[in-house]
């Protein structure tokens, strides 16, 4: 980064020193505030991003620095759930040439096969097969990240990085992808990498958490423990500024804020 008065040059780690394993099946939350490294973190583990020290393992072979040509077949097996499904789709496309256009990249030359394959995953995330000639904009805002998340299974991948994929959507509506998540990971045997900064959502649907602050790590572990006896203060912080219904339990809250402050 270049700035100061004479535009001097300064190193600036986005993500330092984390280390962690992922493991089949199961949801690794990741949970921080805004700026903690937690979207840097997931592009790594995509490889949109190339890691200047350290390594990235997929399955036991190192993709740290693979080039383009060998990532693409490992594209088949990692892929990607945008935070913004306004933004993540392109409007001159249809969402069939959107959803389909990852079988072509792949080598698949087969128009029917792909549309049929394309229609079976709309009507799989809750949406009509006939939908697939109709242009994002005639959808909402929870549709559409339907379709990002069919785009994101058409080629039936291992690990899915999700980078705050409800954060842009209401309440009820959050509920009903995360609950179409949760079915698709038990019946693709999906492994998803969930990134968020809503506490709430973080635990509802992961099964060990890793909570980040300033580009690093400071807890890692089971989802009720961290939820429940949480071992690092920047954790406590966060569970006490998590907004709640109960007046009762907002005055607790308020008073430990104090208390975490003052300490």
């Amino acid at each position: 980064m270049r700035g100061g008065l004479w535009g001097r040059s300064t190193d600036f780690w986005a993500v330092k020193g984390v280390s962690f394993d992922l493991y089949k099946g199961e949801t690794l939350g990741i949970v921080g505030e805004s700026g903690s490294g937690k979207s840097t973190l997931s592009r790594m583990v995509m490889r949109l991003l190339e890691p200047t020290e350290g390594t990235v393992e997929f399955e036991g072979q190192d993709i740290t620095h693979l080039p383009e040509r060998r990532l693409r077949p490992l594209r088949r097996d990692v892929q990607m759930v945008f935070q913004n499904p306004y933004s993540s789709l392109n409007p001159r496309l249809t969402i069939g040439q959107s959803i389909g256009t990852a079988l072509r990249v792949q080598g698949e030359n087969d128009g029917r096969r792909i549309r049929s394959r394309v229609q079976e995953l709309l009507e799989r995330v809750g949406l009509e097969p006939d939908h697939y000639n109709r242009f994002p904009h005639a959808f909402s805002g929870g549709q559409r990240q339907r379709i990002a998340i069919a785009r994101a299974l058409i080629l039936k991948p291992r690990l899915i990085v999700c980078d705050e994929p409800v954060s842009a959507l209401d309440v009820s509506t959050q509920d009903q992808v995360l609950r179409l998540l949760s079915e698709l990971q038990d019946d693709f045997g999906l492994t998803y990498v969930f990134v968020a900064h809503d506490l709430a959502v973080v635990r509802q649907v992961s099964d060990r958490v890793a909570v980040m602050r300033r580009g690093e790590i400071v807890e890692l572990g089971d989802s009720d423990t961290i939820y429940e006896s949480p071992q690092s203060d920047y954790t406590r912080q966060l569970l006490t500024a998590a907004p709640v219904l109960d007046p009762d339990e907002a005055r607790e809250l308020r008073s430990e804020r104090v208390r975490l402050r003052g300490a």
